[in-house]
């Protein structure tokens, strides 16, 4: 691994090479080594600039990148994020995470990321449209359908997919599903925009019916969400419609608490977010609102915790917090949402406590569901077809419910539990999406 200055990335890849190299994996499949060397540097990089024009006239320049990180499975596949955060370190952390997690899905998608260090934040729509416009006239001259497909992320709603999408028709002078999250009228796939959060719910749905021989599920069980995007907005629709109790979701500012969330209180905030206000605009005497605070050392005692936020968001004392709390079961809806030394606590429990552990699900199989209703999505652009939502939904219930189950027996097959221990599922992902991608790299001649 090269580029010690990218501390995201090598976070992620050195979690992804200790769990390959502390399982049996390499001893079943010693060139496999030299396949997560090639996969550590990415196919192609793009970085350009961007001009764009303010509402006073003004000239500003932005950063963009594309990190085209693996195509062996199919088109470079991942979101764009707007954020002032966004540096080449994080996404390709975040390119290099999904190529095993696009792999997961069963589809046929490669894996990559990209954005800009744009911050939508205080500007006017007139300039969000703008920059768009500028950054997809760029981009444009790297994508295709069969190529690169990219969606949305961080700062990157239907609404700019839509600006973005209008631009590549004019530039390229083609219609084809070069995007995906577009809009209902225009190719896009219904239920894309509940995917992940639904996808996240529905795995964890898995694990807690196979903890408890099948006697269990969301109902009655206390759940706690950060972030109030569309990942932790649909997450805890969902949980609300299979009976479970949601009693937090957060902000970059800060957490509101209740003892039960309403579906009525989180439209409001999907209303909210639309408009970029806080979540300190909620104005009901049933939510309380703590400044400066992330929910899991606030929450109380709970039975699943689901982080949506962003990367790093559950710290080492937070897991201690977690554990503490009674929490059963950790599943990220963010990519990389909690930090190794977090995921170290929760593992160590899990060998330990065996039957009663926590049982941790990493964001690369947990949250898949986005990335895999992006590729029914693509699907249907191909075929020149709409799927109804009750299709896709079930598409999806399914894609999740394979990768659940490949995870666990991967698991079982390369870390052999001990007797009443749960199956790792961080090491059941990573040996899984890894092996598919390897073994398809192998067999094209990418690596020998």
């Amino acid at each position: 691994m090269q580029n010690v200055s990218e501390p995201e990335f090598q976070q992620a890849y050195k979690e992804l090479a200790s769990t390959l190299e502390n399982s049996s994996l390499f001893q079943k499949h010693p060139e496999y080594k030299k396949a997560l060397k090639v996969f550590s540097i990415p196919e192609r990089v793009i970085q350009f600039r961007v001009t764009w024009e303010d509402d006073k006239g003004e000239c500003q320049v932005n950063n963009g990148f594309r990190v085209q990180y693996n195509s062996v499975l199919g088109p470079y596949k991942g979101g764009l994020r707007f954020h002032p955060t966004v540096n080449l370190s994080i996404l390709k952390f975040l390119g290099f995470e999904q190529i095993f997690k696009n792999a997961l899905t069963g589809l046929n998608m490669g894996g990559g990321k990209g954005g800009a260090d744009f911050d939508p934040k205080g500007k006017s729509d007139n300039e969000i449209r703008k920059f768009c416009v500028a950054f997809m006239r760029e981009l444009s001259k790297h994508i295709g359908a069969d190529t690169d497909v990219p969606a949305g992320d961080i700062g990157v709603s239907p609404r700019e997919i839509g600006w973005m999408f209008g631009t590549y028709r004019s530039e390229r002078n083609k219609w084809e599903g070069v995007l995906t999250g577009k809009g209902g009228t225009w190719g896009g796939s219904l239920i894309r925009p509940e995917a992940t959060g639904f996808g996240l719910v529905y795995y964890v749905q898995h694990m807690i019916q196979y903890a408890s021989g099948g006697k269990e599920s969301f109902k009655g069980k206390k759940v706690a969400i950060s972030g109030s995007g569309n990942v932790a907005q649909y997450a805890a629709l969902k949980v609300i419609e299979l009976g479970g109790t949601v009693v937090s979701l957060s902000d970059s500012k800060g957490a509101l608490f209740a003892d039960e969330f309403s579906p009525e209180i989180i439209n409001k905030i999907a209303d909210l977010k639309v408009n970029r206000k806080q979540l300190t605009e909620v104005n009901d005497s049933a939510y309380t609102y703590k400044d400066g605070v992330r929910p899991w050392k606030e929450v109380g005692n709970v039975d699943v915790a689901l982080p949506c936020a962003t990367q790093n968001e559950v710290s080492e004392d937070e897991a201690e917090a977690l554990v503490a709390a009674g929490a059963k079961f950790i599943a990220e809806g963010s990519n990389m949402g909690c930090t190794q030394e977090a995921i170290d606590v929760f593992e160590k429990h899990r060998k330990e406590k065996k039957a009663e552990a926590i049982w941790y699900a990493p964001g690369k199989a947990a949250n898949a569901g986005g990335v895999a209703v992006s590729g029914l999505e693509m699907a249907q652009n191909s075929a020149r077809i709409k799927w109804t939502s009750e299709e896709v939904d079930e598409k999806l219930k399914q894609i999740m419910e394979n990768c659940f189950k490949n995870c666990l027996e991967t698991a079982k097959e390369y870390v052999t539990p001990a007797e009443g221990e749960f199956p790792s599922l961080v090491a059941g992902a990573n040996i899984a999406g890894f092996s598919k991608v390897a073994a398809a790299a192998k067999d094209t001649g990418d690596w020998w």
